[in-house]
């Protein structure tokens, strides 16, 4: 990107792409992994993850795979939870080195899975499947995510299910026909968004890993107007960040303020909208104010005008 020399950066600090290298552990985060890690060593089933769009629910899902890696655990990642039942086992199989015949069934599928988490747990090894984006799921495969949790042995699970969703998976769970499977989740946490603070760590973070070294890039109302915008959500946090810094670029300023902010906060439409939004109780306590203000006013004067 033009601005990278400019601001002093060797790479983009506030790229989309999930990236573990610019993880930021806010303390949703930690306490998310914290939840992930005691109920995985637990051995429970199921486990959910809910957080709103652009919370970070994709690189903490990451973060997780690579803190398993070895020690014992078998990891599984499905990134597209648009899949039937058939599609579902068959790329778990494909994640646990399975390789099934073209012409297998669904029970085929879920015979060889069971007979390769076993062999897995002869080894000493444990699985633990991670599923992003699940409240698009079919309701058929995640009643076949439930039948999936039924593979165990006399002392544990053979498989552990993290579900990584928005919170519309919560309504969808309050349907009778996934009551089974809503009882099955042992534990949830729900990812909380950035305060004013968390916004300026995160920001400052990034431009950390992404090679600045010199003095504050954002200026203290800048990083306001930033909270404010985005509602502490990284994902509009990288949006809003990326745009405020081509504007200041383009004005061959290298100190990103506030007006610089407030033209990408009018530029981004899900940041825009929810400015304004903020301030209507003040909007609407304030012309509450002025009409008492009118109407006091007109009955002193009447009151005058009487006497």
């Amino acid at each position: 990107m033009l601005y990278l020399q400019h601001f002093g950066l060797r790479e983009p600090p506030f790229s989309l792409t999930p990236d573990t290298g610019f993880f930021y552990s806010t303390n949703g985060h930690r306490e998310a992994l914290e939840v992930l890690r005691v109920t995985l060593r637990s051995g429970e089933g199921f486990i959910k993850i809910i957080g709103e769009v652009g919370t970070g629910k994709t690189l903490l899902c990451r973060k997780l795979l690579n803190a398993l890696e070895g020690d014992g655990w078998v990891s599984a990642y499905l990134p597209n939870p648009l899949l039937g039942v058939a599609e579902l086992y068959r790329a778990l199989a494909d994640e646990l080195g399975i390789a099934l015949p073209a012409t297998a069934t669904v029970n085929d599928s879920l015979k060889a899975i069971n007979g390769q988490l076993i062999d897995l747990a002869r080894q000493g090894r444990r699985v633990v499947l991670c599923i992003d984006e699940v409240q698009v799921m079919p309701e058929k495969s995640l009643e076949a995510l439930r039948l999936l949790s039924n593979l165990e042995t006399e002392k544990r699970k053979l498989l552990q299910i993290v579900l990584f969703a928005q919170p519309e998976l919560d309504d969808r769970l309050q349907q009778p026909g996934l009551r089974q499977l809503r009882q099955r989740l042992a534990f949830s946490y729900r990812l909380p968004p950035l305060d004013l603070e968390g916004v300026g760590g995160y920001v400052g973070h990034r431009l950390l890993v992404a090679g600045h070294q010199g003095g504050a890039l954002f200026a203290p109302g800048a990083l306001k107007l930033l909270a404010r915008g985005s509602r502490g959500i990284p994902r509009l946090i990288n949006i809003l960040c990326h745009k405020a810094m081509l504007a200041a670029y383009g004005r061959g300023e290298s100190l990103i303020g506030p007006r610089h902010m407030l033209a990408a906060i009018r530029d981004t439409d899900d940041a825009q909208a929810s400015t304004w939004k903020e301030y209507l109780p003040w909007l609407y306590a304030l012309a509450a104010l002025i009409i008492g203000l009118e109407i006091s006013a007109l009955v002193y004067l009447t009151r005058g005008g009487a006497s």
